[in-house]
C-alpha cells in the first residue's frame, strides 16, 4: 500500500511522533509510506534523521503527487484543510484534539471531504459524532508508545510546563505545595520520565493525552485529571489517579501515588498501546478505505 503523509506543525508534540511513528512502523511492515511536513519542523528533521522517506510539504504540487498514492492521511488541521483541497486519493484524517467541530459553512465543507477519520479516543470519536459525521466514517485508534526496556528508576515528580492556560501547571504547583512534595517542572518529558517517580497531568479538556502514555511506560504513576479520554487511559486506582481539577484532591493523590499503580501502568502500555498495536489498529483503519491495506 502506497500512504502519503501530510503534517504541517510546526513544533514535536504529541501528534507529530505519532506520525513519525506510524510512518516507520508502516514502512516496517512493507508498505510505501512518504512523509510530507514543513521545512523547518523538527519533525521533518527527525524523519530524515533516521533516513525515513520524506520531503518539504508543498501545497501547490499535492493535486500531482497525491496521484501516486493509494491514500493520504493528513495529521492535523491545516493538513486536513490541504488534503481536502488537493487530495485526489481516498483522504484519511487523524482527530486528536476535544473541542467541538466548528459549524460553518466552510467547517462542513471540510468535515465532508475526509473517507475517514482517525479518532484517538472514544471521546474524541463522539465529538465527530456530535458533529454530525456518520459512524461509517470514524475510527477509534489509540495512541502506541515504545515502551522502554527499564521502567523508571527516581524520586522526581513531575510537572509537564506549559504557557496554555487550559493545562493545569499552576493548578499543579499549588497542589504540590499544599501536599509539602518538591516537583520538577518539565520541558523534555522523554528526558525525565527515566527518573520520576510520578507525573502529575492537570488539564480542563484532553483528547487523550500522549504524555501520559509515555510516562505509564516508563511505569510512572500519573495524576491526571478526570476529563475527555484521559478515563480511557487511566483506571482510577487500579493504573494510576484520576482527580478533579481541584488542589485539594491533588494533594491527596500526590500521598497516595505508589509504586504498585505505576508497575500496573506499565502493564497496560505493554498491552494495549504499544507502537505496533497502533500501526496494526490504524491498516485495520485504512482497509475500511482501501482494499490494499
Amino acid at each position: 500500500m502506497r500512504i502519503l503523509h501530510l503534517d504541517s506543525g510546526r513544533e514535536m508534540r504529541g501528534g507529530q511522533w505519532q506520525a513519525l511513528r506510524l510512518h516507520r512502523g508502516l514502512l516496517a511492515a512493507g508498505h510505501q509510506s512518504l512523509l510530507l511536513a514543513r521545512a523547518d519542523s523538527p519533525l521533518l528533521a527527525a524523519a530524515a534523521r533516521e533516513k525515513l522517506p520524506c520531503d518539504t510539504l508543498r501545497p501547490l504540487r499535492l493535486g500531482v503527487l497525491t496521484r501516486g498514492f493509494d491514500l493520504v492521511h493528513a495529521h492535523d488541521a491545516r493538513s486536513h484543510t490541504l488534503g481536502a483541497l488537493f487530495a485526489r486519493v481516498p483522504l484519511v484524517v487523524s482527530r486528536r484534539v476535544a473541542f467541538p467541530v466548528r459549524d460553518s459553512p466552510v467547517s462542513r465543507w471540510k468535515y465532508r471531504r475526509p473517507a475517514l477519520f482517525i479518532a484517538i479516543s472514544c471521546h474524541v470519536a463522539e465529538r465527530l459524532r456530535a458533529a454530525g459525521i456518520d459512524e461509517a466514517r470514524i475510527a477509534v485508534v489509540y495512541d502506541g508508545v515504545p515502551v522502554p526496556p527499564e521502567p523508571a528508576r527516581g524520586d522526581a515528580v513531575l510537572v509537564p510546563r506549559t504557557l496554555d492556560p487550559a493545562k493545569g501547571m499552576d493548578l499543579a504547583l499549588q497542589a504540590a505545595e499544599l501536599a509539602g512534595v518538591k516537583v520538577q517542572v518539565s520541558t523534555d518529558l522523554a528526558a525525565d520520565l527515566p527518573r520520576a517517580r510520578a507525573l502529575i497531568y492537570l488539564t480542563r479538556s484532553e483528547g487523550l493525552g500522549s504524555g501520559i502514555l509515555l510516562a505509564m511506560a516508563y511505569g510512572v504513576t500519573v495524576i491526571a485529571s478526570n476529563v475527555g479520554g484521559i478515563p480511557e487511559l487511566i483506571r482510577d486506582g487500579e493504573n494510576g489517579i484520576l482527580v478533579p481539577n481541584e488542589p485539594q484532591a491533588v494533594a491527596r493523590a500526590l500521598a497516595s501515588a505508589g509504586p504498585a499503580l505505576g508497575r500496573a501502568a506499565r502493564a497496560t502500555v505493554i498491552e494495549r498501546f504499544s507502537e505496533q498495536r497502533m500501526v496494526d489498529a490504524t491498516l485495520a483503519a485504512y482497509a475500511r478505505v482501501h482494499p490494499n491495506a
